[in-house]
Formats: structure tokens, C-alpha cells, sequence
């Protein structure tokens, strides 16, 4: 799990908790998730504590120097606005200082990530729900109804956006050296633009993390410590049923939603089987998740 969550965050702008009930437009009555809800708040804590870990790794990614330069050439763009020409040549000066000591360090760096951020729309809820509202969608289109499908499809996704922003490096420094000549030049309006220009050519690249797959994922690590143990109670066999079943429904969530190639997930229902078949009757073994958590790193890496 830890592999794919290290692409997390830095701070949340927001969050969208949805309830398959969100999806009733999909169907006449709303979809009752409360099994599966409660299957996966078992390992929210989990999932949480394996993001913060991640927030501290990626806030140590953002490079100071990008952080300064984009915020001093804001300062330059206000003080050009407000008519203070030297404040703003003052800005520009350490801006440019900033990039060419970014690139003197890394010559080959294309983008220089200035902030992170992570939006998280959650959906609670089955597989069978899921393949309800995929119909409903179906059938929208079907009917020339592409409003009603894009609402519909709208709220099929569970999933941890992490958008980085970056100063372009290729063209950035480029784009503020140009704009002192205009100032010294007197085309202050011109000069303006430029700066405008320069901010909105920031990249911003999208990383997009399967909330279905990281609870999967530890689930499974939940079953794997039962699955171990030889000498488990009947409730303990039972528990180990349970959560393979999470598991499973975890995993067809986010076949259903999208996530990873279609084909690669018959490997992963064998594997599931396979230890299924494994651990029944009180039967116990180690090493028997290796080629199942293999599998899942490779389809959500």
C-alpha cells in the first residue's frame, strides 16, 4: 500500500464523501451501503496514517527557491499594478536569481514543483450498485440523455487527486528576463501582460490514487496477519472470511470504476481464490499473499 500512497498530498482542498444514495438518480430508490461501509472504515485508519506519512515525503519535493520565485513574481505583477516601479524591478530581480540557482543545481529538471494538493472524491458503497448506475448511464446515452449520463458518471470515481503545480522550466526564466527591458523600456501595460502570461503557463500535473485499491490493499494486510496464524478461533475464521470478502468487493469496485487494465484483474480473482481456498477450514501458511500483492503493485503502480 505504502507504494502508490507516497504520491500523496500536501494539503487537502477539499473533500467529497459520496454515498451511492448520491447516485439514486441512477435507479428510483437509494442504494443501501451500509455492509461494505462499514467493511471499509476497519482500515480507514490505515489508509490515513500511511497519507500522512506521505505528506510529510512530498512537502519535502517542493523546492523552495520555486516557491519564492513564483511568489516574487506576483509581488513584481502588484507592484507594477500599483505603479511602484523599482519594487517591482527589486522582485524580479530575486525571481530571476531564484530560477537560475534551481537550474544551476539541476540542469535537467523540466518542472519545478511549487505546491501540492489533494482532492478526494470517496464512494461508499458495492459492486452491484455500481454496475446499476453504469447502466443508467448506458441508458441516458442510449436515450440522447448526455446531461443525465454526465451526472450519473460524474459520481463514479473514488480517488485521491494529487495535483502538483510546477514552474515550467524551459520557459519561465526565459519569460521574466524579458520583462525588466519593458520596464526600462516605460511599457508598463506591456510589461503586465507578460507577467500575467508567465504565471498562467504553471503546470499543473494530476496523480490519481484508487481509494478501492488502498483499501484492498489493507484489508489484505489485516488477512494476511490471520491467514499466519495457525491456532485462530472461530471467530478469527470468521473475521478472515469477512474481510477476503471486503477484499474482493474492494477490488471489484475498482475493476467496475475504471482503475487498471480490464484483463489484468482475472489474475488478481485467482490469486484471491487461491488463498481463499487456503486459509478455509482453519488451514494457516505464510508467504501465500506474495504473488496477490505482487499482482496488485503492478496494477495500480
Amino acid at each position: 500500500m505504502t507504494k502508490r500512497i507516497r504520491n500523496a498530498c500536501l494539503s487537502i482542498l477539499s473533500a467529497s464523501l459520496l454515498s451511492f444514495g448520491g447516485l439514486a438518480f441512477a435507479q428510483d430508490a437509494p442504494i443501501d451501503a451500509d455492509t461494505m461501509k462499514e467493511a471499509t472504515e476497519s482500515v480507514e485508519s490505515e489508509v490515513r496514517s500511511e497519507t500522512d506519512k506521505a505528506t510529510a515525503e512530498r512537502r519535502q519535493k517542493i523546492l523552495q527557491e520555486a516557491v519564492d520565485a513564483l511568489a516574487k513574481t506576483k509581488e513584481a505583477l502588484t507592484a507594477l499594478e500599483e505603479e511602484r516601479i523599482d519594487d517591482a524591478l527589486d522582485a524580479l530581480a530575486v525571481t530571476t536569481g531564484k530560477l537560475e540557482l534551481i537550474v544551476a543545481r539541476d540542469p535537467e529538471l523540466a518542472l519545478a514543483p511549487t505546491d501540492v494538493a489533494i482532492i478526494t472524491h470517496d464512494l461508499y458503497g458495492t459492486p452491484e450498485a455500481i454496475k446499476t448506475a453504469i447502466k443508467g448511464a448506458e441508458k441516458a446515452l442510449d436515450d440522447g440523455q448526455v446531461q443525465r449520463a454526465r451526472r450519473i458518471l460524474d459520481g463514479l470515481g473514488s480517488e485521491m487527486i494529487i495535483s502538483v503545480s510546477n514552474l515550467p522550466l524551459a520557459t519561465y526564466p526565459k519569460a521574466i528576463k524579458a520583462i525588466t527591458p519593458l520596464i526600462d523600456d516605460g511599457k508598463i501595460d506591456e510589461a503586465k501582460n507578460s507577467l500575467q502570461a508567465a504565471l498562467n503557463t504553471l503546470v499543473v500535473t494530476d496523480h490519481i490514487v484508487p481509494l478501492p485499491a488502498l483499501r484492498a490493499e489493507a484489508l489484505l494486510e489485516r488477512t494476511e496477519e490471520l491467514a499466519e496464524k495457525s491456532d485462530r478461533s472461530d471467530e478469527e475464521n470468521e473475521e478472515l472470511s469477512n474481510k477476503l470478502a471486503a477484499a474482493r468487493d474492494q477490488v471489484k469496485m475498482a475493476e467496475l470504476l475504471g482503475y487498471g487494465e480490464k484483463t489484468d484483474y482475472k489474475r488478481l480473482y485467482a490469486q484471491l481464490d487461491d488463498i481463499d481456498k487456503k486459509t478455509r477450514d482453519g488451514k494457516s501458511g505464510k508467504g501465500i499473499f506474495d504473488k496477490l500483492k505482487n499482482s496488485m503493485a503492478n496494477l495500480w503502480s
